[in-house]
């Protein structure tokens, strides 16, 4: 079939974007997820110099709220809209939500980078245009995964989403890096640097990515957006205000504002799930809760961002605010050390999670994520029991392994949740899962640092008094900096500012300068915080600890569908949205296995071969390996009808339907186990060139059909005359060539299994001859038959000329011809027609006679 357009734009199937477009796809999805990610950490160890250069105190009791703007603000706005904009890919098309992401994200970021205020005024600048850079980064990431969940098969997609996960998650590492080092240099470089990334993404993205998915057309949700956003957004403002302190308290819980906002979120979210689930096309479709893998896998999303979220915030303390100074670095210079220390976490992720996505494919999600999980808990272990002033090796073993653990985590489970969705919900889908994971982890900020604020609250105001009334500072302002919110002592550390220096400020010029000095040095500070610090880090990494637990308990409902004693009717109405035929009585019954052997035509197991199991609705629920022996089991399969699909490389697929059926009790042949064997077809990858005389033919139409005449694939020559087509069935197959003027041409090719065959064909040019038979007169003579005779005596072609005796025999090749035609008398010409040329031969007959 021809290509069909929309919105004035050509959309072509995934073969006729041919094999390669898949990894273009990747490519792109990659680098966008990763200057999105780039930019949610990027300013955070850029900050102290991005204030300096617009000339604004962050610690300042009426600046805290820029402070708290610029770090979270490009989160909760993600968090928010990726849901939304999930939906409209769904909608409109996911490659063109995407490209609209990426011009957004690119034209935010030149205005950023051009910032020309001072004050208040760059403050506000810089704080909207984030907000709109996380309007393009939340458009990036609801409909990235769905863009290669759409492209790569099954048995590669774990892959595909495992390596676009790298991109996700070491973005926000490889963001402190990067801001640490630019930031230095001109705070302007922070932003600029995404600028030519940027113009390069959105240009590709538009040039090159094509909507492939399903589309489902709905009406907007506006109740559903409304009430999402509102409450939503409430709740996370109130999360990032509960951080500042408020009256008497080291920080803001106690607020009205911040528990109005927290509670009248959560009310607006609550009437949004009711809403939800009375509207015929929702915006965050509920159902898709029905589907455990869907549901378990986001609980174990949310619980991984909830343990790691602030982890790097408190990182950066623990480095910049105790470690650091301790080990003879100034407090101006531990921002971007801080980003070269934390390193082996994103060598830790980098590492593990395109493995885990590789290797998820053949053995299964779970394991992997169930492991991921169980290695992250254990590093946050070893953390709390990490003394303060740890040796640097320990310290860089703890982080790979917790790097090492989410990358095993990050990869299994987003395949696993997004190979669990039907191809027209991925997008919303993909922005619900991206949303429970920016929401977590701006929850997890503010819960980390109430965590840390909590635990030196109990020691550090005692400690502080002591400490500076010991080294000359007055007792009434010793007792003052001591009552202060020990907030402002971790965002002092946070933005690398000597917190004693902040703290004391005049009080400073009234002390001995050698007390003054000893007092603002690389040790008073480090020394004095580092047991209350301690205190507070283990009471976060405990949190972190349980999160990662639930997370884990999560991951193992992930996968094949297991025993439970429910209604049958209502569990295949929630996964498939019909009854199937089964009672809606809550009945008793018991899960299933499907076994059987997977054979090649030589008898041997397939290498790598893969069953997929699928039910009605076309969601996977299965996946089980083939043995080294050929055999397959996939266990505790629910009743129902199923499609159950065996692929291997270099083989066709074979599909089968299965039905398990059955409660228990019943006398109509309840089977525990059904068994389904498949043999499976080699494949023949044929290559080749297309040639005449005259060189390589561009442009060749090569077609392979199968014994009975239909089309099984086809290709088109390159500027070479080469073609290639993958994957074509065993069995004796027929390839035919043509070309605009050329004879086509066919051949037969004898069966060949899992073989890579290269062909040449030859095609003769062919030519037009023309002329007008007429009268002596001149006078056209119409419907004579006239007929090319080769020097074998073969008719090579024969037209009729029209009323104004008229002919063309066209496709001829090239050769001496015989030239007849017949009315009354008989006309012959020998004639001589030249390849690629026009010959025009005229015929006469005598009109007396006609």
């Amino acid at each position: 079939m021809g290509a069909t357009t929309r919105g004035g734009k050509q959309l072509r199937s995934a073969s006729e974007l041919g094999p390669h477009y898949k990894w273009i796809a990747l490519t792109n999805t990659t680098l966008g997820m990763l200057i999105a990610t780039i930019n949610s950490s990027i300013t955070l160890i850029a900050l102290p110099d991005i204030f300096r250069g617009i000339g604004i105190s962050p610690l300042e009791p009426g600046n805290t709220s820029y402070l708290l703007w610029m770090i979270m603000g490009y989160m909760v706005v993600t968090a928010v809209l990726v849901v939304a904009f999930g939906r409209l890919g769904d909608m409109f098309g996911r490659a063109r939500m995407y490209n609209m992401g990426f011009a957004i994200f690119t034209v935010s970021s030149v205005l950023l980078a051009v910032t020309w205020f001072h004050g208040d005024a760059a403050a506000l600048w810089l704080i909207g245009w984030r907000i709109v850079q996380g309007v393009g980064g939340a458009f990036i990431m609801a409909n990235s995964s769905a863009i290669l969940t759409d492209v790569f098969p099954a048995n590669q997609r774990g892959t595909a989403l495992g390596i676009n996960g790298v991109a996700a998650i070491a973005g926000s590492f490889l963001g402190l890096l990067i801001g640490g080092i630019l930031a230095p240099i001109n705070w302007h470089l922070v932003f600029l640097v995404s600028v030519p990334i940027g113009v390069l993404g959105t240009i590709w993205a538009y040039l090159k990515l094509h909507d492939l998915g399903e589309r489902k057309h709905a009406r907007m949700d506006w109740w559903g957006n409304v009430t999402f956003a509102v409450g939503l957004i409430a709740v996370l403002v109130g999360i990032t205000y509960g951080l500042q302190p408020y009256g008497g308290h080291s920080m803001g819980w106690t607020s009205p504002l911040v528990l109005a906002g927290i509670g009248s979120g959560v009310v607006v979210l609550i009437a949004f799930v009711v809403i939800e689930t009375r509207i015929a096309e929702p915006l965050f479709d509920l159902s898709l809760f029905r589907i455990r893998s869907f549901w378990a896998g986001n609980l174990a999303v949310l619980m991984s961002a909830l343990a790691r979220g602030g982890l790097q915030f408190i990182l950066i303390i623990w480095l910049q605010g105790i470690w650091l100074p301790q080990h003879g670095y100034s407090f101006s210079e531990t921002p971007l050390w801080a980003g070269v220390y934390m390193l082996p976490m994103t060598i830790g992720f980098l590492l593990s999670s395109p493995i885990s996505g590789v290797l998820s494919d053949r053995f299964g999600s779970r394991k992997f994520a169930v492991a991921g999980l169980l290695l992250t808990a254990l590093s946050f272990l070893l953390l709390i029991v990490l003394p303060v002033d740890f040796e640097y090796w320990e310290f860089a073993a703890v982080l790979f392994l917790n790097g090492l653990g989410m990358g095993l985590f990050s990869s299994p489970n987003r395949a696993e949740i997004m190979n669990a969705l039907p191809a027209n919900a991925r997008g919303v889908g993909s922005g619900m899962m991206t949303t429970f994971q920016n929401a977590a982890m701006v929850l997890s900020i503010g819960v980390f640092f109430s965590l840390i604020a909590a635990g030196l609250a109990n020691h550090l105001p005692t400690e502080m008094n002591a400490g500076l009334t010991a080294h000359g500072v007055p007792a009434s302002s010793a007792h003052h900096v001591a009552d202060l919110p020990p907030i402002a002592v971790l965002f002092a550390s946070f933005l690398g500012y000597n917190p004693i220096q902040q703290l004391l400020g005049p009080v400073l010029h009234g002390l001995p300068a050698d007390q003054a000095h000893f007092l603002t040095g690389r040790a008073f500070f480090p020394h004095l915080v580092s047991g209350p610090f301690s205190d507070g880090l283990a009471i976060a990494f405990w949190f972190a600890i349980a999160a990662c637990l639930i997370g884990t308990v999560a991951s193992t409902a992930c996968g094949p569908l297991r025993k439970r004693h429910t209604s049958i009717g209502g569990e295949l109405a929630a996964v498939a949205g019909e009854s199937g035929g089964f009672s809606s009585a809550p009945v008793d019954y018991m899960p299933s296995a499907i076994t059987g052997v997977v054979r090649t035509e030589t008898g041997t197991p397939p290498f790598r071969g893969v069953l997929l199991l699928t039910n009605i609705k076309g969601l996977q629920v299965a996946r089980a390996p083939v043995a080294a022996d050929g055999r397959y089991a996939i266990d505790e399969v629910e009743p129902g009808s199923y499609t159950l699909v065996a692929t291997a490389s270099g083989y066709a697929p074979r599909v089968a339907t299965v039905r398990i059926g059955g409660a228990t009790g019943e006398a109509s042949g309840y089977e525990t186990q059904t068994v389904e064997n498949f043999l499976l077809a080699g494949t023949t990858e044929l290559a080749g060139t297309v040639q005449s005389s005259a060189g390589p033919v561009v442009g060749a139409a090569v077609v392979a059909m199968d014994d009975d005449g239909s089309v099984l694939s086809s290709a088109t020559t390159d500027s070479a005359g080469r073609f290639d087509i993958p994957r074509l069935p065993g069995g004796t197959i027929t390839v035919a060539a043509s070309a605009p003027g050329h004879a086509p041409e066919a051949m037969l090719l004898p069966e060949q299994l899992n073989h890579r065959r290269h062909i040449a064909i030859s095609l003769h040019s062919v030519t037009l001859l023309a002329g007008t038979v007429t009268y002596r007169d001149g006078a056209g003579v119409g419907h004579v038959t006239v007929a090319a005779v080769d020097a074998g005596g073969t008719v090579a072609g024969t037209a009729i000329t029209d009323g104004k005796g008229r002919y063309e025999l066209p496709g001829l090749v090239p050769g001496d011809y015989t030239l007849i035609g017949a009315k009354g008398p008989v006309g012959v010409r020998t004639v001589t027609v030249n390849a690629g040329e026009k010959t025009n031969v005229d015929l006469q007959f005598d009109a007396s006679t006609g």
